[in-house]
């Protein structure tokens, strides 16, 4: 796929973003089966992309080969229906080799995750991105976060480079974020995309919309696509009421859980995953899995999750119909 329609499919989706964890059997290899099991019941809950092998995915527990089969499993369980991108990071010339082995995997996409360790300057940033994204024929998302934050002046530079349609923000600095998207849209006037990539995104979601970020992953899908989905439409729609329902009693005790343990933004999500029926094994090392306490509190959050969508009002148009038949 060439960069141009993978940007304007990501730019008008019709849900949210789905970031899928990494199934594993008994034995700890990757589970290939339940992978597909797991991204295809994504797209048919209404997933608008599969962001295989990133954060969620644990990218930084696969070997090359176990990357190669499992973005290359997500491709096939989508069959065309949402566009596949897939996670690529460490050194330039390992981000490279991952970049390469998703577009033989026939992913769509990628998104390029900040190096590994180093603290870099500007300029050997922007060489790095500029290096994968030439790597391959693939669109490129650039993710900021941790050792890898951008001047203006240089996401300018990044949104310049052929091949490069997109940051992906993890850092939660509205300002820049502010500061960046007006110098882009200053110097390189065009369809540059932007994405809320901040754990749980949807807990600062309403603040970067505000301004003009609306596009955003959701891990919260990988186990309670109903509750996402809901939350979603309601921004879209202006739904303010169901947006603040859903904020006050599902994603803040959510987030207020995630937070009790170090590594709960994978091994949380992939806890709730098991719990909603089916078994994706447990996190690798480092990251460990959330204690019995925290995952029988997190069974209650989802539990108040779907009360709180049984109580959403009756669209205007069905109680419109049931009075015309009284």
């Amino acid at each position: 796929m060439t960069p141009a329609p993978l940007a304007a499919r990501l730019s008008i989706p019709g849900g949210p973003l789905f970031f899928p964890v990494t199934a594993y059997g008994p034995d700890g290899s990757v589970d290939l089966d339940t992978y597909r099991t797991h991204v295809r019941r994504g797209v048919e809950a209404g997933a608008a992309a599969v962001f295989a092998c990133c954060g969620t995915g644990e990218f930084h527990a696969l070997t090359p080969e176990e990357y190669e089969a499992c973005v290359r499993a997500a491709v096939e369980a989508t069959d065309g229906r949402v566009p596949v991108v897939a996670g690529a990071g460490y050194g330039t010339a390992l981000a490279v080799r991952y970049a390469r082995l998703a577009e033989g995997a026939g992913a769509d996409g990628l998104l390029a995750m900040p190096p590994y360790l180093v603290v870099a300057g500007q300029e050997g940033l922007l060489r790095h991105y500029r290096e994968v994204a030439a790597a391959t024929g693939l669109p490129v998302i650039v993710y900021q976060r941790d050792n890898a934050v951008f001047t203006p002046d240089t996401v300018v530079e990044l949104a310049r480079t052929d091949g490069i349609i997109g940051l992906k923000d993890g850092l939660g600095d509205l300002d820049l974020m502010q500061r960046i998207i007006s110098a882009v849209r200053t110097e390189v006037p065009g369809d540059f995309l932007y994405f809320n990539g901040l754990p749980t995104a949807e807990q600062t979601q309403l603040a970067y919309r505000a301004i003009g970020v609306t596009l955003y992953s959701s891990a919260v899908f990988c186990f309670v696509p109903d509750i996402a989905l809901a939350f979603y439409r309601a921004l879209e729609s202006g739904d303010d009421t169901t947006a603040g329902r859903l904020l006050d009693g599902f994603y803040r005790p959510f987030v207020e859980l995630r937070a009790q343990g170090r590594g709960y933004a994978v091994a949380l999500v992939k806890a709730g995953v098991r719990l909603r029926g089916l078994d994706v094994g447990e996190v690798r090392p480092p990251l460990h899995e959330p204690s019995e306490d925290h995952v029988k509190q997190l069974a209650q959050v989802i539990e108040r999750g779907y009360e709180l969508l049984e109580k959403e009002p009756e669209p205007e148009a069905a109680k419109g119909s049931r009075e015309d038949t009284k």
